[in-house]
């Protein structure tokens, strides 16, 4: 099963992509958030540059309303009011649809921003369009990774690979961290 609405041309291609993708977006705490416009949920155009002043905890999950990342978006949800006592808030991205956004949404009573990345032009951008596998099979897809840009646009933590049980607490903790630090 593919999730690329890209063309397919061969596993040796892709994977090459993937390698020069690794190399040339591969985005480390310490370096500026690349900034980009991009339609919400909603029809509503986002932009990260409209947050500055703000933490922003933005969120890269590979499909609505799958179990990971519908448990994923869910604890967000929980805890967007303490997030943003702190100045933060949450923006999540896929390369899921506006309407899929819309329905996933109103499904889980979502509080906070959904980016479509149909053209993958933010994953790549921020280095998370990575090969994968699953049962032996190797496709192209959305790592699920999470990226916490302080008020000035820079990146102050990375997630890559995250496990959806621990996240919670890992981004509170830093953000706690970070919010004494200052």
């Amino acid at each position: 099963m593919w999730s690329s609405s890209r063309p397919f041309n061969s596993k040796a291609q892709e994977k090459r992509e993937s390698d020069m993708s690794d190399t040339k977006n591969k985005l480390q705490t310490g370096d500026q958030a690349p900034d980009f416009t991009a339609q919400g949920n909603g029809g509503t155009d986002i932009s990260l540059s409209d947050h500055k002043g703000k933490t922003t905890i933005l969120y890269f999950y590979p499909k609505d309303n799958t179990p990971g990342c519908t448990a994923q978006a869910c604890a967000f949800r929980d805890i967007l009011s303490d997030l943003q006592d702190i100045n933060a808030h949450v923006i999540g991205v896929s390369k899921d649809s506006v309407k899929k956004h819309d329905n996933f949404i109103a499904k889980y009573d979502l509080n906070f921003p959904l980016i479509s990345d149909e053209d993958g032009t933010l994953c790549d951008a921020y280095g998370v369009w990575k090969e994968k596998s699953m049962y032996g099979k190797t496709f192209m897809g959305i790592e699920r990774t999470t990226f916490v840009i302080d008020e000035n646009g820079i990146i102050r933590n990375i997630w890559r690979k995250v496990k959806v049980k621990s996240h919670i607490t890992e981004i509170t903790e830093f953000l706690s961290n970070m919010k004494k630090a200052a």
